[in-house]
């Protein structure tokens, strides 16, 4: 797809804590932003064009009826089997029929997972799809961080494919000409972490030169400090880390609230630093990072945090739409047959 094409978007309309009024409000301020978008929303039809005729903006969209929603509490088996009859697959069976660029949902991630795994496949040459999303450094840009709860047991391969994966993305998210990818271990140092690490990391020095380097291990408490592009690990490790991070967001913005209304001399020093703490609200604040991508698969799907608000399923759908126009899947299939073509010539003089 070519960056002048309009890529249409099929969106899970019932998923997320806000269901219907929240993804399609989101998609009407994602069509303010660029005209060019489209969209087909699955689900309940009728509750569908009562909330799109709320949006002039949104009378071209295309509506699929489901009588079938994917709630939070169903396991990616029971999710499995309602696949033609849900709304959560409806939208990805759009994907894999050609009639949507890629699916987003903020319903049950491993159900969403389980789903596109099974109707879309994997590329050739992955074993796993992982799940990638943007997190806020102090550095210059962003960074990908990725698995994020896709793959709760990894393998050194898993690791090395993630890496690849995880590069070509943010070369297109952010992009960074050469990122610098890094292992997620409890220290930098060679002779720390699982044999997986090891010999993940022993893979990844194989790489040198092309399009992104690898710079070693990199603890948790440095993942915010930008010294990395690209953060690797098991999903398992990856998921508790997010959710730390996202917590800790959470804590420090409470916590400067209270201390801010604790008494009459802090509101008035709230005064005079509102703007610095609205510039902290606004890096923390999990909806301007919205929007995570599953990698590996033979289709875009793009996954929306389930409480995201209005604005956070714009910059979700602003996600796929971008991943759609440049191509990411062809970006991967490039990347991995550059590093397994370095990797046997490595080989091959050692």
């Amino acid at each position: 797809m070519s960056v002048d094409e309009a890529p249409r978007i099929a969106i899970d309309a019932m998923g997320g804590d806000g269901g219907p009024a929240t993804m399609i409000a989101g998609a009407a301020q994602a069509r303010d932003r660029d005209s060019s978008l489209r969209f087909t929303f699955t689900g309940d039809e009728a509750v569908i064009r009562a909330e799109t005729a709320r949006f002039p903006q949104l009378v071209d969209s295309i509506i699929v009826h489901c009588d079938d929603v994917i709630t939070g509490d169903d396991k990616p088996s029971q999710a499995i089997r309602r696949t033609k009859s849900s709304s959560m697959g409806a939208a990805i069976l759009a994907v894999k029929a050609g009639e949507a660029a890629a699916a987003l949902s903020a319903g049950n991630t491993g159900a969403l997972m389980a789903i596109a795994k099974l109707s879309l496949r994997t590329m050739h040459g992955i074993d796993r799809p992982a799940l990638a999303a943007l997190m806020p450094t102090l550095g210059d840009n962003d960074l990908v961080m990725l698995d994020l709860g896709a793959n709760t047991d990894c393998d050194a391969r898993n690791l090395v494919e993630f890496a690849v994966m995880g590069a070509a993305y943010s070369r297109l998210a952010l992009g960074i000409e050469s990122p610098r990818v890094r292992l997620l271990n409890i220290g930098t140092e060679e002779l720390k972490g699982t044999g997986e690490l090891k010999e993940a990391a022993a893979m990844l020095r194989q790489q040198t030169g092309g399009a992104w380097r690898f710079d070693g291990f990199i603890e948790a408490d440095r993942l915010g400090r930008g010294e990395a592009d690209v953060i690797v690990s098991d999903g398992f490790s990856g998921n508790i880390a997010l959710k730390s991070i996202e917590g800790t967001a959470r804590f420090i913005t409470d916590l400067l609230r209270r201390a801010f209304s604790s008494s009459l001399r802090s509101k008035a020093g709230f005064i005079l630093s509102r703007p610095a703490f609205a510039l902290l609200r606004h890096h923390l604040n999990p909806n301007n990072h919205n929007g995570a991508v599953f990698l590996g698969l033979n289709g875009l799907v793009v996954k929306s945090h389930g409480g995201a608000d209005e604005n956070g399923i714009a910059n979700a759908i602003a996600v796929a739409a971008k991943i759609a126009r440049e191509d990411l899947t062809r970006r991967i299939t490039d990347d991995l047959e550059d590093f397994r073509s370095h990797a046997v010539q490595t080989e091959g003089v050692a």
